[in-house]
């Protein structure tokens, strides 16, 4: 099987390139060590220092200061090659986050249009519930689990909780788990700050279920899908103004634990690079 290289890169160069760097490895980890425990990925994560230089095959995750109008994360280039729109500011770690998501669903699904059917759903009260019939997911690895809430960090850099591919299983079993963090408990739950989206077998028309709001879940009808298009630029495209009103609460305590984490790494850091002078 061949690997995958994703390559992590500033568009603007005005963030910290060894923040930069330090994200490139806590995802290079992720996608070599957390993710391929559920999802047949073999992929790598690089830091791209130049803006200018993409090496042939890399996908890049591009860090820009703004998304353009009603456009998500997603993207292909003029070859129907895929990469990323990540919003990235001096200043602000939290960031680390989205590349983490970004570049996880681009993984998982590169090209948008990866459909899994299993058990219909309905909102119930503040969550959802099983109910007669079969939905076709649109597998988007982290939407459900996608608030900072549910991240986890790896070597001082928070990063995205993502679903298996068990949380299409018909129902629970024990010893099961359906995100790599286990905040998910059940097949097709979904998460506080998410949502799911599936096509309805039995209209052939596209919903989600978001849970982005103050409140309970609710219904986003979308009609039918745009011919030639990736289902998931589609899917983004309609619901990234919803987002943008909701936008999420950082998640104070993992960002300081990780602050903290990171001076730790380079004190150790710069101590090991004394082992070495000659």
């Amino acid at each position: 099987m061949s690997v995958i290289q994703v390559g992590l890169v500033d568009t603007k160069g005005d963030l910290d390139p060894e923040f930069v760097s330090s994200v490139a490895q806590a995802l290079n980890i992720q996608v070599t060590r957390d993710l391929p425990q559920f999802w047949n990925v073999t992929a790598t994560v690089m830091y791209l220092p130049n803006a200018k230089k993409i090496p042939p095959g890399v996908w890049p995750v591009r860090l820009v200061p703004k998304l353009p109008p009603g456009e998500g994360g997603v993207h292909m280039d003029k070859h129907n090659q895929p990469y990323s729109l990540v919003i990235a500011t001096p200043g602000d770690t939290t960031w680390s986050i989205d590349a983490s998501h970004e570049t996880i669903e681009m993984l998982v699904d590169p090209y948008g249009n990866r459909l899994q059917s299993s058990r219909a759903i309905a909102i119930s009260g503040n969550g959802v519930k099983d109910v007669p019939g079969e939905f076709n997911y649109l597998v988007e690895a982290c939407d459900p689990c996608e608030d900072n809430a549910f991240a986890y960090s790896i070597s001082g850099i928070a990063v995205s909780d993502f679903i298996t591919p068990h949380y299409y299983d018909p129902v629970v079993t024990p010893g099961t788990r359906y995100s790599f963090t286990g905040a998910i408990k059940g097949p097709r739950q979904m998460l506080k700050g998410g949502y799911i989206s599936y096509v309805d077998l039995s209209t052939d028309e596209w919903k989600q279920i978001l849970w982005v709001n103050p409140g309970p879940p609710v219904y986003n009808d979308l009609g039918p899908a745009q011919p030639g298009q990736s289902l998931r630029v589609w899917v983004d495209s309609k619901v990234s103004a919803i987002k943008k009103k909701a936008k999420r609460k950082p998640n104070k305590a993992l960002m300081a634990s990780c602050q903290k984490h990171r001076a730790k790494l380079e004190v150790i850091a710069r101590q090991r690079a004394t082992h070495f002078v000659a």
